[in-house]
């Protein structure tokens, strides 16, 4: 894509326009640089082509796309499921560690010249015999399941469903309620749609065991950042450890006050080996829409929309 901004691009969908003719397009977030989200003007221009019928999204989390539009529109979307799986769950373990052992405040200690003395011991923990909650067993969930069971930390899990192949060892509870009562560490795995934002607000929070943890590296409007931070300041939650933000790249200067809190830009899939993996995913979908009619990866909202 060469279009340096929404307006040239919108411009090059229409007839005899420099994307005429184009019938899938390859998509990654940092187009939205420069074009903005896959709205529904976006996604009605698409329409309008006649031609556009497939978006295979690079990245497992597409709430950049207008999902409800593209199926009103007839346009199948794919995103790339596994890919990320390893380098977000180790993201999330970090954090898990982090928060539980106040690492990320005893390094930036050391870089001032403070050493140690910041931290106490009596305010950090082993992972060891401490419980982790999972919201939303997918391939990260589960991989991280997998992570912390060689502490060995007890894992609890709630989704829509019991998962089949979760290991013995993995407790399924039936409510978002008990997972939150349970859990030592609540880390979040679930899609971003209207459904999930403020999935985990003020009542879910108050329900987690007073100096518990909360981890995220789904998306930042999953929890409900005010009362995640008001849950700081009173010390219901001890620390918390986030990767991802609600108006990324802004972040609300008051995590900042918390010293304990172990803070990521973002960086869940930011390694070699899950970008190489995503994007041959990507255009693995991409290539099978064009030679068989149809990628493997289609979005949940859609499989049985188009």
């Amino acid at each position: 894509m060469d279009s340096p901004d929404r307006a040239d691009f919108l411009a090059g969908l229409k007839p005899r326009g420099k994307y005429d003719g184009v019938v899938g397009i390859y998509r990654t977030n940092d187009s939205s640089n420069r074009i903005g989200v896959f709205d529904k003007d976006i996604i009605r221009a698409l329409a309008q082509t006649g031609t556009v019928k497939w978006i295979a999204h690079n990245g497992a989390g597409y709430d950049q796309i207008n999902v409800a539009e593209c199926a009103a529109q007839g346009i199948y979307v794919s995103n790339t499921p596994g890919a990320v799986d390893e380098a977000t769950a180790t993201t999330a373990l970090y954090l898990i560690l982090s928060s539980l052992r106040h690492f990320s405040k005893a390094e930036r200690s050391l870089h001032v010249g403070t050493w140690k003395t910041p931290i106490s011991p009596g305010d950090t923990y082993d992972l060891t015999t401490r419980t982790l909650g999972i919201l939303g067993l997918g391939g990260i969930g589960l991989r991280l399941a997998h992570l912390v069971h060689a502490f060995p930390m007890r894992v609890v899990y709630h989704n829509r469903h019991r998962v089949a192949d979760a290991p013995e060892w993995c407790e399924y509870v039936g409510s978002l309620e008990e997972l939150c009562r349970r859990s030592d560490v609540l880390s979040v795995h679930v899609p971003l749609r209207p459904d999930t934002v403020h999935l985990v607000g003020e009542r879910e929070i108050r329900m987690m065991k007073r100096g518990s943890i909360l981890v995220n590296t789904a998306r930042g409007k999953v929890i409900d950042e005010e009362a995640m931070i008001r849950a700081l300041d009173d010390g219901h939650l001890s620390s918390v450890g986030l990767d991802v933000f609600p108006n990324e790249p802004s972040v609300n200067p008051r995590l900042l006050t918390f010293p304990q809190n172990a803070l990521l830009p973002h960086m869940g899939t930011e390694t070699q080996d899950s970008q190489c993996q995503m994007e041959v995913r990507a255009l693995t979908n991409l290539r099978d829409f064009l030679r068989d009619g149809k990628g493997k990866d289609v979005v949940p909202e859609l499989r049985n929309k188009l």
